[in-house]
């Protein structure tokens, strides 16, 4: 299992955390995605078939990209 922290510049109420927990928990293998709208970070944890690519590309397609550190 792995899990990842991201910001999330286009966060900015709990309706955009709300459509990102939908979109992206309807990826095969997502397991749990948390955000937080004051500090615009979104937590997602993940098994396979899942992998980092495929949530970004999918976070990305919603428009909210996650900022890469």
């Amino acid at each position: 299992m792995e899990t990842k922290t991201v910001k999330v510049p286009n966060v900015g109420c709990n309706g955009c955390v709300n459509t990102i927990k939908s979109e992206v928990s309807e990826l095969a293998g997502v397991l749990k995605v948390e955000g937080n709208p004051e500090t615009q970070l979104v937590t997602i944890q993940w098994d396979n078939p899942a992998d980092w690519d495929a949530i970004r590309g999918k976070m990305a397609e919603i428009d909210y990209a996650p900022e890469e550190a």
